[in-house]
């Protein structure tokens, strides 16, 4: 009986840390080489937005063993635009949202700015308009619109390409978790914890994956780090990871982690909320069945290093905050009407069935230890009181919550 080909295909190599930036390339080469459907995308493109674990400034990266510790390193990074630039003849741009307020970006301190300008690769900044409003196909799993950069909208072929990490509250950063650097930041977006919420997150970033759909991802595994995603423990993993499909990238990367793609909340590393990719697999995006995904990792076997995420309150707190967190998103479906009258278009954070703030900037709010009223188990809710209910979040998701 013939074997029929898989609907994703990831490779995983071995690749010294200490390897020379041609090794690298060779070593990336070789792995995005049987990648027929990603390149085949990539090869008709007119134009190519890569999205890279990249946007900090340059006195604030860490590093181990020479190699960048919590970013895309300088060769992967080289060796992948490389690739792409011998496979295509399309215009190739970076793109990335800084953390820092609109007037106050890197610059000319952007880290990558020196090696994408030699290369000729263009950069966006993806938390500046022009914007566009984003349907997620199939009516997305948190919110049916996302707003986000026109730059994502012109491209024929995108590219996601992260660090191997822990994350706090992901429990694992991959190729998915970088695509959070696409929504903006205000005053053009919501502040980073309105999508980076108790529930909200591990169903946001499966909709940001449905709408930029990367053909092509890759992961940096020769360093990385435990913990967090920000300040953890440097790893050395001597790895390279590619594959055509997001989601099942991240698997594999997860599994040579040493973690089973089949996890979910509260096993850890998922301390803190859901498996992103695991929600994504639910709602029949992609994949975290290893024997769906054709898989070869030449060289290397998990657990490359040793990850885990940083310690969290008790689950039973946890659980808590995302019982609390649901009740209060079903407590505003039910009064919509007379919460509208009163804070229509304003940031309200409700506690314990109470608007405890609202404002027209949430950033405004503060703290939330200031405003959440000596409750430390019932959690804060935060929602934008639009009376056109433009972003379209789907409620029913808190209502699984609430389920059980």
């Amino acid at each position: 009986m013939m074997k029929t080909e898989r609907d994703y295909k990831v490779r995983a190599i071995h690749c010294s840390h200490q390897a020379s930036a041609e090794e690298i390339y060779d070593r990336l080469k070789e792995i995005t080489a049987p990648l027929d459907r990603a390149w085949e995308k990539i090869e008709k493109a007119q134009k190519i937005v890569v999205k890279a674990n990249m946007q900090m400034r340059t006195a604030n990266i860490r590093r181990i063993a020479g190699r960048r510790q919590e970013l895309v390193d300088d060769d992967v990074l080289w060796a992948s635009l490389r690739l792409l630039k011998e496979r295509s003849e399309a215009e190739i741009v970076m793109l990335d949202t800084s953390t820092a307020p609109h007037g106050q970006r890197p610059g000319d301190d952007f880290n990558m700015k020196l090696l994408i300008d030699e290369m000729g690769i263009g950069y966006i900044e993806a938390g500046d308009p022009p914007f566009i409003n984003y349907k997620v196909p199939g009516g997305g799993i948190m919110f049916s619109q996302y707003q986000l950069s026109a730059a994502i909208q012109e491209a024929d072929a995108f590219v996601s390409i992260a660090k191997m990490k822990n994350h706090g509250f992901m429990g694992i950063t991959l190729c998915l978790k970088n695509l959070f650097g696409l929504p903006p930041i205000q005053p053009f977006g919501r502040v980073r914890t309105y999508y980076h919420h108790t529930v909200r997150l591990s169903h946001v970033l499966p909709d940001l994956g449905l709408i930029t759909q990367p053909c092509l991802n890759i992961i940096d595994g020769l360093t990385g780090q435990a913990r967090c995603e920000w300040g953890g423990e440097g790893r050395i993993c001597d790895t390279l990871i590619a594959g055509d499909h997001v989601i099942a990238t991240d698997s594999c990367g997860s599994y040579l982690m040493g973690t089973d793609p089949h996890l979910d909340w509260p096993t850890p590393p998922f301390r803190r909320d859901r498996s992103p990719v695991a929600v994504a697999a639910e709602h029949g995006f992609g994949t975290t069945n290893m024997d769906e995904i054709d898989f070869v990792a030449d060289g290397c076997s998990a657990p490359v290093a040793e990850f885990d995420s940083q310690e969290a309150p008790p689950a039973e707190q946890i659980r808590q905050l995302r019982y609390t967190a649901s009740q209060q998103a079903i407590f505003y479906r039910d009064n919509r009407d007379k919460l509208l009258d009163q804070y229509a278009d304003q940031y309200i954070f409700l506690q314990d069935e109470e608007v405890v703030w609202h404002g027209e900037e949430a950033g405004q709010a503060g703290a939330v230890d200031s405003i959440s009223k000596g409750k430390p188990d019932k959690a804060l809710w935060l929602k934008l009181a639009d009376p056109t209910e433009a972003e379209g979040e789907h409620l029913s998701v808190y209502e699984s919550v609430l389920a059980g």
